[in-house]
């Protein structure tokens, strides 16, 4: 007897809906539990471009165990990240809402335009009897009351200045923080002020989830979306679903494949390997920078494959959340580096 033809939908309905991404800055709404002394789990860096490197492979068992592979591998530069804040939240029946933050006194030039509506602590007379009705909150203040706390976050904005690509705006954005809220009380009073850099946060061959705002493509239709079949030439429509909804009831169902927005969505990959974190650009650079990027000038992290997004779109990396114990790509040196012929 013949198989009935198997014939599978054509497109994901995972993400829903497919309509452009709310804000280009990405953000992690939750993290892994990690055990050890309080730092970030999550950081920014712009994507440069990608290359291929020449390395070891030390996967123990593997076809490629002892031999030299070949990886592709996505640069993402992360120039120091400046903390201008520290934010408290506490938990409730109803979710988790902002208590209150401690900022600092003057931002910078680059990041004063984002946030417009940041107001300069005055310390002028006529503002002195004020000072009592609307008392600053001090770190002092949350270690007394540290039991109501349900976390501390750093809120932290870029340094696009220090890179070559030309942008001037800063980004703002929020780090969280590892271990009790105890131990993130004094990370973040420690660092209020400073900057970061992304050693400090991740290491070599750790595994980190991606988040970035995808490729833009505008409009696009039933067969760029979802794959769907097109119609012989002589039809009345080509690029078109046959039929999207009977005549009763009158009514389109959400996974009929429709036109709209291509592109432009938040996407996250899980599971990327950092092959390596470095800041010795002479030996990444081209001789004439990246295309469309420029030279990289900045601590640089090389992560196997690919990520989503264009060429210098901000790049979100966070601590996986649902690691997998997988070696595939534990290397040794990197022999060769396909932008100038040598080693890393």
């Amino acid at each position: 007897m013949v198989r009935a033809r198997h014939n599978p939908r054509k497109g994901s309905l995972m993400h829903r809906p497919r309509k452009r991404a709310y804000k280009q800055t990405p953000s992690f709404n939750s993290f892994p539990e990690m055990k050890g002394p309080s730092k970030p789990m999550n950081f920014y860096g712009y994507k440069v471009g990608m290359v291929h490197l020449i390395a070891q492979s030390l996967h123990a068992g593997g076809r490629m165990d002892k031999q030299d592979m070949q990886i592709p591998s996505t640069i993402i530069e992360c120039p120091p990240i400046h903390v201008w804040g520290v934010r408290a939240y506490r938990e409730d029946a109803y979710g988790t809402h902002v208590v209150n933050e401690i900022t600092v006194d003057k931002l910078e030039k680059n990041v004063q335009k984002k946030l417009k509506h940041f107001k300069k602590k005055s310390t002028h007379k006529k503002n002195a009897t004020h000072s009592n009705t609307n008392k600053p909150v001090t770190f002092e203040d949350w270690e007394k009351t540290k039991e109501t706390l349900s976390s501390i976050k750093l809120l932290i904005h870029t340094a696009p200045e220090k890179t070559a690509f030309g942008q001037k705006k800063a980004e703002v954005a929020e780090l969280a923080l590892s271990g009790t809220v105890e131990e993130q009380l004094a990370f973040a009073k420690s660092k209020f002020g400073q900057t970061l850099s992304v050693s400090e946060v991740f290491k070599d061959g750790h595994t980190v989830d991606v988040k970035a705002v995808t490729r833009g493509f505008g409009m696009g239709g039933v067969v760029a979306r979802f794959g769907v079949k097109t119609f012989r030439p002589k039809a009345k429509y080509i690029r078109a679903v046959g039929s999207i909804s009977p005549l009763n009831p009158k009514t389109v169902q959400f996974s009929v494949a429709r036109p709209g927005q291509l592109g432009y969505h938040n996407r996250t990959e899980f599971n990327k390997k950092i092959l390596k974190i470095a800041n010795d650009t002479a030996k990444l650079n081209p001789k004439s920078g990246f295309e469309h990027y420029g030279p990289v000038q900045n601590e640089y992290v090389l992560i196997a494959g690919s990520i989503p997004g264009p060429v210098k779109r901000l790049v979100g990396m966070r601590e996986c959340i649902r690691p997998n114990p997988s070696d595939h790509y534990k290397i040794g040196p990197v022999k060769l580096v396909s932008t100038t012929g040598g080693a890393l």
